[in-house]
């Protein structure tokens, strides 16, 4: 069943920046070597195996032990084409091949690391990338965003002024948003988060939270099911369009909050046309409820009554009552409500478009 509760940023010790920066540094180090696996693998297979080999064999011929210190030297001469110091090809087969060998050896290993090295010179970006997905990976207990639209920025925003860290995932971004995410310095994984990959690049099984923001509901639907079997424990809210759609999804998929941008649009609208605005609603023990924020008009039943009497008779709660520019948060029963005075009310929703039709 879902709940809502206050989450409130974690009380322990953050990670300081320079201790983050160092292991985003490990991470992308890591990546980094693992882009020079197979030519550094090569290297010490020749080095260290191979010069193990040579030394044995050498042995074996010529009853002479080479320092095994000074084996990885040798091969390294022989794929640089400059022969083992002090010694003369052998005639033995056995040794020549090394002789032959090596070089060719030398040759994968200088053109393959040339080439990667290439590649990520000159793919900045996936180097950026790589770098940001370094950094996400230090996260722990944060909120992840996936769709970093118009909808998903907003919330981004809203967490990191709230005290938040937050990890973006987003297959494409415009250089605005990118910069604005800098800025905020809130790492972007960039790829499909449909993938599991993507969602565990930006630390899906340490996160508090996962918010799912793209337009797609079918998308959501699929990014809900993956993100649910990766980390069983995460809370999970999603943007949905179809409001019976959002209903099956909180029902039966453990979500924490699904929200319908058409339901939550609605209220907004109906009172925007009535010169009322209107909060989101919640629910508490089956329960909804709404705030609404007005202006009382001449011929409104609130005008001339007091607060008191407004609450006790009309099962609500006026939390705000401004006038003349003072405004007074949770104000005395006794005071009278006049025509132009600006009250925020709290009631059952059910209330509140009772209250709103008698306002029309």
């Amino acid at each position: 069943m879902s709940r809502t509760q206050i989450v409130f940023p974690s009380g322990r010790r953050r990670i300081t920046r320079m201790t983050r920066i160092m292991r985003a540094v490990w991470h992308d180090t890591s990546a980094l070597m693992r882009e020079f696996r197979l030519p550094i693998l090569a290297l010490l297979i020749a080095t260290l195996g191979g010069g193990w080999v040579y030394g044995e064999l050498h042995f074996l011929a010529r009853g002479e032990r080479i320092s095994f210190a000074d084996l990885p030297y040798d091969m390294i001469q022989l794929m640089s084409l400059q022969g083992i110091p002090e010694e003369h090809p052998p005639s033995e087969p056995y040794l020549i091949v090394f002789w032959y060998v090596l070089p060719l050896i030398g040759i994968y290993v200088v053109g393959r690391g040339a080439v990667d090295f290439g590649r990520l010179f000159f793919d900045r970006s996936g180097r950026r990338n790589a770098w940001e997905e370094a950094v996400a990976s230090t996260y722990r207990n944060h909120v992840i965003v996936i769709g970093v639209g118009h909808v998903g920025l907003r919330i981004v925003r809203q967490l990191v002024s709230m005290g938040f860290e937050v990890a973006a995932i987003d297959a494409n971004l415009s250089a605005e948003k990118d910069q604005e995410l800098s800025v905020l310095r809130v790492p972007l994984v960039i790829g499909d988060g449909r993938l599991p990959t993507m969602m565990e690049k930006a630390g899906l099984r340490f996160a508090r939270a996962l918010i799912i923001a793209t337009s797609d509901d079918h998308v959501n639907l699929e990014m809900t099911m993956r993100a649910r079997d990766l980390n069983p424990d995460v809370r999970i809210i999603v943007r949905m369009w179809d409001s019976t759609f959002a209903r099956q999804l909180n029902r039966f998929m453990g979500v924490e909050a699904v929200l319908s941008a058409s339901d939550l649009a609605a209220p907004a609208f109906a009172g925007a046309a009535v010169g009322i605005e209107v909060t989101q609603t919640i629910k508490v023990h089956g329960v909804d409820y709404s705030m609404i924020r007005l202006q009382v008009e001449p011929e409104s039943f609130m005008a001339d009554e007091t607060i008191g009497n407004l609450q006790r008779d009309h099962d609500l709660d006026i939390v705000l009552h401004a006038r003349d520019g003072d405004a007074l948060v949770h104000p005395e029963g006794s005071i009278r409500v006049k025509s132009g005075d600006t009250l925020v009310l709290f009631a059952r929703h059910s209330q509140i478009i009772d209250i709103v039709a008698s306002e029309r």
